[in-house]
């Protein structure tokens, strides 16, 4: 489709599509795209536009203001912003752009752990990862092609993955993502040993308050929580898949006593682990 918008460009182009009900439950999806060439002195304002939108400036500036911060964008830097939010755009010198909105049951969380990861506004040392499942989803509708929902929901999971992945070269900023990776990590690896989270916080050069807060923050769990959760999934698959001990099995997911362990596995599953081995076996 055209736009018939003013300052938009006669050769700019855009798309609109319907998700089935089956993608709205189950997939990321696509609601616009396009790609637009900017003429001098265009602007936008929305109080709310029901969607997220990723665009990538091909070439001039983008002046973006969200969230009460006001930011020039150059050629080359992408925007991701949650356009259920005030958000205004304009150009004084025209830009040329790729963009997608994009929304599903997942989106609202994925859009925030990729957020606080890279920001609203970043560059790519190598962006070829995200621009090629950009322009795949734009050429899809550009070219008439038949629209597999299941395939437009991975190229927007590949794009957000990719953002997830990336780290920039010279970025000072600390990666609580990979703090939070490396410690997990670390945790599996060491279950059967006594791990302190003063240790863990040690490991990754933070401080107890910081580390633990900062854990919770990308997993859901404090440290602790996680350890405990660990051990009683492992004991639940001992106690499910082999016929070892309650003590062995104890020992093995990193439990100090065998009533410690009973006394903690209860406490979760309201169940001992005698009980929970003769339900599954039931």
């Amino acid at each position: 489709m055209k736009s018939h918008e003013p300052f938009i460009a006669p050769q700019s182009d855009y798309y609109i599509y319907s998700p089935s009900l089956i993608a709205q439950e189950m997939f990321l999806y696509p609601l616009y795209c396009g790609h637009f060439f900017y003429e001098k002195g265009y602007s936008l304002h929305r109080e709310s536009y029901d969607s997220y939108l990723l665009l990538y400036i091909e070439r001039g500036q983008l002046t973006l203001t969200y969230e009460d911060e006001t930011k020039e964008i150059s050629a080359g830097s992408f925007l991701l912003i949650d356009c259920y939010k005030p958000h205004s755009y304009s150009t004084f010198e025209g830009c040329d752009t790729l963009w997608c909105h994009f929304d599903g049951k997942v989106a609202a969380k994925m859009y925030e752990t990729v957020v606080s990861h890279i920001g609203t506004v970043f560059s790519m040392n190598d962006s070829y990862s995200v621009l090629n499942k950009l322009q795949k989803i734009y050429q899809t509708f550009a070219d008439g092609k038949l629209i597999k929902e299941p395939l437009m929901s991975k190229y927007l999971n590949d794009i957000l993955t990719s953002l997830l992945l990336y780290t920039p070269e010279d970025s000072n900023t600390y990666n609580y993502m990979n703090m939070a990776e490396e410690t997990i990590s670390y945790i599996h690896e060491h279950l059967t040993e006594d791990i302190s989270v003063p240790t863990l916080a040690d490991r990754v050069g933070l401080s107890l308050y910081h580390f633990i807060r900062s854990f919770k923050k990308e997993t859901g769990f404090t440290p602790h929580d996680y350890i405990i959760h660990t051990r009683i999934n492992t004991a639940k698959y001992l106690l499910k898949n082999t016929e070892l001990p309650i003590k062995e099995i104890c020992f093995q997911c990193g439990f100090s006593s065998e009533s410690v362990f009973c006394n903690c596995f209860k406490q979760r599953l309201k169940v001992t682990p005698i009980q929970y081995r003769k339900q599954e076996t039931q």
